[in-house]
């Protein structure tokens, strides 16, 4: 399945909408989006797991890179994901506690 990225505005935050899969061939394309995404100014960017079918240790670091690159720029960076499969990752790599993750688009603006 390819990769499919979705953005909309909602007040201050961008959300970016993720689905299919994020491997070695995508996750280019899902870094370079997201730091586009930052570069624009808006202080929160949300990004929307909910759809992802799979994500490889390549879409993990380009997640980190963007991560790294709202820090550097003052953006708020989190990330939504309710899917045990892919929480699982989070948790396994440690990324669960590097970042901020909501199980809802809801929570995760709230939180912001």
């Amino acid at each position: 399945m390819d990769l499919i990225l979705n953005e909309r505005g909602l007040d201050s935050h961008e959300v970016v909408e993720v689905r299919g899969e994020v491997d070695v061939h995508s996750a280019p394309q899902l870094r370079d989006r997201l730091i586009e995404v930052i570069d624009t100014g808006k202080p929160s960017v949300v990004v929307d797991l909910s759809s992802l079918q799979f994500i490889d240790s390549t879409g993990l670091g380009a997640l980190v890179a963007a991560l790294n690159h709202a820090n550097a720029a003052g953006a708020r960076f989190q990330l939504v994901c309710q899917a045990d499969r892919l929480l699982k990752v989070f948790r396994i790599t440690g990324l669960h506690e590097v970042f901020e993750i909501h199980p809802t688009i809801e929570q995760a603006i709230e939180a912001a």
